[in-house]
Order: structure tokens, then C-alpha cells, then sequence
């Protein structure tokens, strides 16, 4: 049967669809301005014409681009630092979160108390820098993964998700023989992959985009990640071929941002359920 709408509920209805399409405008007018801008004629678009749709279409920008070695060795350093850090925050984090689930553990008050003080207080950059120097990690992937390895918001979301898990599950585990570890393994994980597959899209977005560790741990430039390549074009205002070729820096601006963020646009759709399931189970029972 068809329930009749109020004339203020169909109101409310067009104001809302009105307010979608506007945040789609903006959200997506960005998006195609860049892509225009990267395909345009240079000086259109330092002139400021380009405003939408492309004009005087030219690849130049990544032809440049993709022939540069460099791009591709960034390309490289920014996999295997952002695959390393998701796969060891992951490890690392549901290892320790995992036990804090668990209200028998001792001492496990104190080390929620510990670990939430790392929320408001930090060491600092200069302390950090000495730490991961006396530890000989410098020019090595160590030194971008180890110091953000675990995130205490992230241990803190992961821990309420496992607190809702069902404890008659882990006990008919342990009861055939199961030991912590391969009921964390076999029973918990597997029944947690909203908060594990959240948790690594915001672990892998903030690493696939960080330059400033790279920055200040990193002095071999075999070394670098592909936002330092990006900040030297964006915010140094270099060529890829040097200081002296500025021919083609607008559209190289543009281009090298599509280059740089097309991986995450094309893996968020297909973790998109698991990123939403996940985000509303730890903000619910948070």
C-alpha cells in the first residue's frame, strides 16, 4: 500500500535531493578540472581559460611524465612503503588490540590509560628524529614505517570491535583445542574484516600521501616516495627535467596529481561496504 506523503515530507524530500546534487557538484567539479587541466595547453590553462573542459587537448604533460624514471621509481618506493605499513599496522595492531578486549587481562586499565595519553602528548619531532637515529634506521623503509606503525585511535577502534564479537565463539574454539593466537587467526579475524579493511584504507591513504617523514629520514633520492616528486613540482615549482624547463609546469601540476591519486580512487569503490560497515560498528559501540 502507498503511504501518503505530507506536503512538508515531500518538501524536505526535493531539499534533500536538491543538497545531494550540490555536494556532488562539488566534490566532482574539482576532480574534472584537474583531469581538464592536465590535458589542456599550458598556457590556457596558466591564463587561467581552462575552466571545465579542456582545450587545445595535449598529452605532453604525460608523455613527460610516464618517459621519467624517476616517476617510476617513486611509483615503486610508494607501494612497497604503503603494502609494508598496512600489512605490519594490521599485524601489529589487532595483536595488541585483541588482548585489551579482553577484561581479564591484568593491568589492562593501565595500558588503556597508557595508550590513550599518546592521544594529547607526544615526543615531539626532534626526540623522534634522535630515536630513529640511534636505532640506525635512516635512508631505510624503517624509518617511514616504524614510527607510525600503531595508531592509538586506531587501536582504540579495533578493540570496541572485537569487545562485540561474540565470546561464545572463542569458546567453542578453545574448548577444540584452539590457542589465542589461532583463534585471533582463525575465529576473530575472519569475522572482522569491516574494521580490518577500514582501518587499512585510512592506514593506506595517509601513507600513500605522506611526504614529510620521507622528507626528513630520507637523503637518498633512490629512496623517495611519489608525494616528494609531487612536492617538488606542486610546491618548489621544479620541472621533472630540471629547474630550467618550465615550458610545461601547469599541466605537469595537474598531471602528476592524477597520477598520484588514481590508485586510491580506483580501490575505494571495491572496499567502500567495508569501509562504511566498518566505520559505523566502531562509531556505534565507541
Amino acid at each position: 500500500m502507498k503511504i501518503k506523503q505530507s506536503l512538508g515530507s515531500r518538501i524536505f524530500d526535493v531539499f534533500n535531493v536538491i543538497l545531494m546534487i550540490l555536494l556532488m557538484i562539488i566534490m566532482i567539479y574539482p576532480m574534472v578540472y584537474v583531469f581538464s587541466a592536465s590535458i589542456s595547453n599550458n598556457a590556457l590553462v596558466a591564463s587561467g581559460d581552462v575552466l571545465l573542459w579542456p582545450k587545445q587537448i595535449t598529452f605532453i604533460a604525460y608523455d613527460q611524465l610516464i618517459y621519467n624514471p624517476d616517476l617510476w621509481v617513486s611509483y615503486w618506493n610508494t607501494i612497497r612503503y604503503t603494502a609494508t605499513q598496512v600489512v605490519l599496522t594490521l599485524l601489529v595492531t589487532s595483536m595488541m588490540a585483541y588482548p585489551l578486549a579482553k577484561k581479564w587481562l591484568p593491568g589492562r586499565r593501565t595500558i588503556l590509560l597508557l595508550a590513550a595519553f599518546t592521544l594529547l602528548f607526544g615526543g615531539g619531532m626532534i626526540p623522534t628524529f634522535l630515536v630513529v637515529q640511534k636505532l640506525g634506521l635512516l635512508n631505510s623503509i624503517w624509518a617511514i614505517v616504524l614510527p607510525s606503525l600503531v595508531s592509538t585511535w586506531y587501536l582504540f577502534i579495533m578493540r570496541t570491535f572485537f569487545e562485540g564479537l561474540p565470546e561464545e565463539l572463542e569458546d567453542a574454539a578453545t574448548i577444540d583445542g584452539a590457542g589465542s593466537l589461532q583463534v585471533l587467526l582463525r575465529i576473530v579475524l575472519p569475522l572482522s574484516m569491516p574494521v580490518m579493511v577500514t582501518i587499512g584504507l585510512f592506514t593506506a591513504v595517509n601513507q600513500w600521501n605522506a611526504f614529510f617523514d620521507a622528507l626528513i629520514y630520507l637523503n637518498d633520492r633512490s629512496l623517495y616516495p611519489l608525494q616528494i616528486m609531487l612536492r617538488n613540482i606542486l610546491v618548489a615549482g621544479t620541472n621533472v627535467q630540471g629547474e630550467g624547463d618550465l615550458t610545461h609546469l601547469e599541466t605537469l601540476k595537474y598531471a602528476i596529481i592524477i597520477i598520484a591519486t588514481l590508485p586510491i580512487l580506483c580501490v575505494y569503490p571495491f572496499v567502500q561496504k567495508y569501509f562504511v560497515q566498518g566505520a559505523m560498528i566502531g562509531g556505534i559501540k565507541g
